[in-house]
């Protein structure tokens, strides 16, 4: 019985490189759940296999901008010369279904949200080591040492801003982490600020239908 009816923001963040992408891959893989992935908008090049509004919204810099300045985006940030973006539209009309919508951002965005949306759940992915995020950076062949360099160097700062998420999932093994997740997001909807008011409401309708 779900006594919570509204949907959950779930926001999944951490360094770039991480993993962020293939957990939550792994994660909408998974049998009986309600989750509905926001796909972001980025000024950035597709990658070989990406498909526009499915991996990303893909659009020019200019465009981007136009929807800065009209307020479009429930977060947004810039990195590597390339932005990156949540419209806002997108998120609000499946939240207005019920479902439960899944962000995957970078730090920078998910601080955005944490302030816009403080109740939203927040889970931030940490690899097993610093080793193990150089290699995964490396092993996508698509970046300059300099600019792996640069993301390790930013992922140090991201380190430090843990404490400002609800939860820290380590991406040791994808399947692994996405079970930590699940557990996470079925624990949120048991908690007593958000279930309590549908429960009462059960329990009015049961009283109701007895008299």
């Amino acid at each position: 019985m779900k006594l919570n009816k509204k949907g959950l923001l779930i926001v999944i963040s951490g360094p770039s490189g991480v993993g962020k992408g293939t957990v939550r891959k792994a994660l909408f893989e998974m049998q009986g759940h309600d989750l509905v992935y926001s796909v972001s908008m980025t000024t950035r090049k597709p990658r070989v296999g990406e498909v526009d509004g499915k991996d990303y919204y893909f659009v020019s810099r200019d465009e981007f901008q136009n929807r800065i300045e009209e307020g479009k985006f429930l977060e947004y940030a810039e990195f590597v010369g390339n932005y990156y973006g949540t419209p806002l539209d997108k998120v609000q009309e499946q939240m207005s279904k019920g479902h439960e919508v899944v962000l995957e951002i970078e730090v920078e965005g998910a601080l955005q949200v944490r302030q816009k949306v403080p109740d939203a759940v927040f889970i931030f992915i940490v690899p097993p080591t610093k080793r193990a995020l150089y290699d995964r950076l490396k092993r996508r062949g698509t970046e300059s040492e300099d600019v792996i360099r640069s993301r390790m160097e930013k992922a140090d700062r991201e380190f430090l801003l843990a404490n400002r998420y609800d939860y820290i999932v380590v991406n040791d093994e994808v399947n692994n982490a996405a079970d930590r997740i699940m557990a996470i997001i079925r624990a949120e909807h048991a908690k007593t600020a958000r279930s309590i008011a549908g429960y009462l409401e059960m329990l009015e309708s049961e009283d109701a239908k007895n008299e």
